[in-house]
């Protein structure tokens, strides 16, 4: 199919536009009555790709839909079917085209079936040409920014019969959209959409607009509704958390919103994804403060060197980052940190790679999370030379991840023995007679127990750590 003149299709130069204007701030949605029953008797299913706040849109899909009359359909014949895809890395088009070739089925028993495709991957110029030349059962591709449209998309959709909107801006700020949550004890809470960092490497200023707050009323008026519901814990959105208000005059900066958050009594509180630029001393002073503020920060590092780092632009050196750790370790002495790390950047040589190796055994991280360096079409590294061979890459990958392998087993050997609070998720899908969750430390725990309930806080005794997981048994409640 040629494409639609009247289609919007990306322009990464657009999206990358970033200016002073006020960012629309839309606090109310309304849906149209002629909607409210376009789905009724009809089901959907979201495959949903990448990270938090993907999965956060597809609660606000899934709410939209279901405001629509669509009911969620467990089994693979619905009559839309939304792929809520991540941009991050080169093979994340070939898996999505691969999860929509499992759908095909679907059209031969419903031919007015949608098969829809949105999020990050949407935004990129590339992948929507793609789409379009190569997959014409893919009847409707919308954006990131589009998302509050979906209702007035399938509708045009089904007039039209293919529809293609993606909208390269700046993006806005939506309040109220219908959610459907995944949980009944754990939730997202965006604070903020987009970032404006530019990272050399990174796709998501592109694929998530200028960096723009909600107003921290909105976020509070939230929290206060989920724990009213009964909501235990909760996770504080954004792409750089701790940029939070600093596109909004009048607005706290992102510790004093943490410390009016856990002035709301909410149980367990995390937040992701922090910047090490823009992490503050305050910031530091009230996660130290406020115990219902789980004490596990996700830094990512990238590098452990001092060139590359400044390649990424990144904003800070290695020494910067060591220091940043050490104060969080004096002010929280039990604090866990993770992070991110890049393998193969370009002019990443063997003495860049080892000052990264140096950096890890510094820190001795929980966790991380590690890749081989993926060029994003359109973004400044993609057109740095590349000398480095994919075998040594790789080589250097399992270097690094035998390292940190080695840290997160030793951290999590010393909670052999000991007591952890679990907030239980539920029982694994492979052995119904083991449970997991996540303690207080954000550590994944597997554990067996009797009577046992979603959404519980449980005492667990820990009996045996591995690398990427405790196990324990829960602690019987002692009976007068």
């Amino acid at each position: 199919m040629s494409k639609h003149e009247n289609w919007h299709l990306p322009v990464q130069k657009l999206a990358a536009k970033r200016d002073k204007e006020p960012v629309p701030y839309f606090e109310t949605f309304t849906l149209d009555e002629n909607l409210k029953t376009l789905g009724r008797g009809k089901t959907y299913t979201i495959e949903t790709f990448g990270c938090q706040a993907n999965e956060r849109d597809s609660e606000n899909l899934a709410g939209l839909l279901e405001a629509m009359g669509y009911t969620k359909e467990e089994n693979k014949t619905p009559d839309i079917v939304l792929f809520n895809t991540c941009g991050i890395r080169e093979n994340a088009a070939n898996s999505v085209f691969g999860m929509i070739g499992e759908y095909k089925h679907v059209l031969k028993s419903k031919p007015d079936a949608i098969l829809a495709v949105c999020g990050c991957l949407a935004q990129e110029e590339n992948f929507v040409n793609r789409l379009i030349d190569h997959y014409p059962y893919v009847r409707l591709a919308f954006g990131t920014h589009n998302i509050p449209e979906l209702p007035e998309l399938i509708a045009k959709t089904q007039e039209e019969g293919r529809v293609v909107e993606v909208y390269s801006r700046q993006g806005e700020v939506y309040e109220n959209l219908p959610e459907h949550r995944q949980s009944r004890h754990k939730a997202m809470v965006n604070i903020m959409y987009g970032c404006d960092k530019f990272c050399t490497y990174c796709i998501v200023p592109y694929t998530r607009g200028k960096q723009r707050s909600r107003h921290a009323d909105e976020i509070l008026k939230e929290v206060r509704l989920l724990k009213k519901l009964g909501y235990r814990e909760i996770t504080l959105l954004g792409q750089n958390v701790n940029a939070y208000g600093k596109d909004l005059e009048g607005q706290p900066d992102f510790a004093a919103l943490l410390a009016m958050v856990a002035q709301t009594g909410m149980e367990r509180i995390r937040f992701m994804t922090s910047h090490p630029w823009d992490f503050s001393q305050a910031m530091i002073e009230t996660i130290a403060k406020y115990p219902n503020i789980l004490p596990v920060v996700h830094l990512p590092v990238q590098s452990g060197d001092n060139e590359v780092l400044r390649r990424m632009g990144r904003r800070y050196t290695r020494e910067q980052y060591l220091d940043l750790a050490r104060r969080l370790r004096e002010a929280i002495p039990d604090v866990v940190i993770t992070t991110d790390i890049i393998v193969g950047f370009p002019t990443e040589d063997e003495q860049a790679f080892e000052n990264t190796l140096a950096l890890v055994r510094e820190i001795q991280y929980d966790s991380a999370f590690t890749f081989i360096y993926s060029p994003r079409p359109g973004t400044p590294a993609a057109k740095l030379e590349d000398h480095t061979p994919l075998d040594v890459k790789t080589k250097r990958l399992i270097e690094l991840n035998d390292l940190w392998h080695e840290s997160a087993l030793a951290k999590n050997k010393a909670y052999e023995g000991k007591i952890v609070y679990v907030l239980a998720d539920g029982p694994s899908k492979k052995n119904v007679n083991v449970w997991s969750g996540y303690d207080e430390h954000g550590k994944l725990v597997n554990f067996t127990g009797e009577n046992l309930k979603v959404g519980d806080i449980i005492p667990v005794h820990i009996t045996s750590a591995h690398t990427f997981f405790l196990s324990g048994e829960a602690v019987k409640e002692e009976t007068e």
